[in-house]
């Protein structure tokens, strides 16, 4: 009867092992506790994480601001894809045929009277996320490639939750 109760904790370790010489278990943990918060003077987001040689790191994305709108781009390494970060209203993520991802996209965002809202330069897209804090309404999205392939559609922003809108770009 003893021995039925220590089957689940060998398994259980036996699991941990595999797990762990395939890097799955400790891989899983450590970015687990990435961190993003909004920087003391507002003009970035810093990641906080476990580095590859087991020691604290940092990064700073830069947080731009238009007028009352914030936004800031990322998604480039491991760390940055899976940090969880201050919950903004809209997410655009940069997409072209095989390739995962896109960066160095001009962004333009008008309201749905053709007032520009915000006018976000390709330099400022480092990564194939675009994250923007705007108010609740609908607005007209632009994202222009360095070819100037561009890509238009309409997106809503409901209060509360962040709306992740993709743009598509064919190969």
């Amino acid at each position: 009867m003893r021995l039925w109760g220590q089957r689940p904790i060998i398994a259980g370790i036996v699991l941990g092992m595999a797990l762990g010489s395939l890097g799955l278990f400790g891989s899983s943990l450590s970015h687990a506790a990435i961190t993003a918060r909004i920087t003391p003077a507002g003009d970035g987001i810093e990641l906080e994480y476990t580095g590859e040689d087991g020691k604290s790191a940092k990064e700073v994305i830069p947080l731009y601001k238009v007028g009352s709108a914030r936004y800031f781009s990322t998604g480039i390494g491991l760390e940055e894809r899976t940090a969880q970060y201050p919950p903004f209203p809209l997410k655009l993520v940069f997409i072209a045929g095989a390739k995962a991802y896109v960066t160095q996209v001009a962004v333009t965002i008008k309201d749905t009277k053709g007032e520009m809202r915000l006018l976000i330069p390709d330099d400022q897209v480092k990564g194939p996320w675009l994250f923007v804090d705007l108010p609740a309404s609908t607005y007209d999205i632009t994202a222009v490639r360095r070819d100037r392939a561009e890509v238009t559609q309409r997106v809503e922003i409901v209060p509360g939750r962040t709306t992740v809108a993709y743009f598509r770009w064919k190969e």
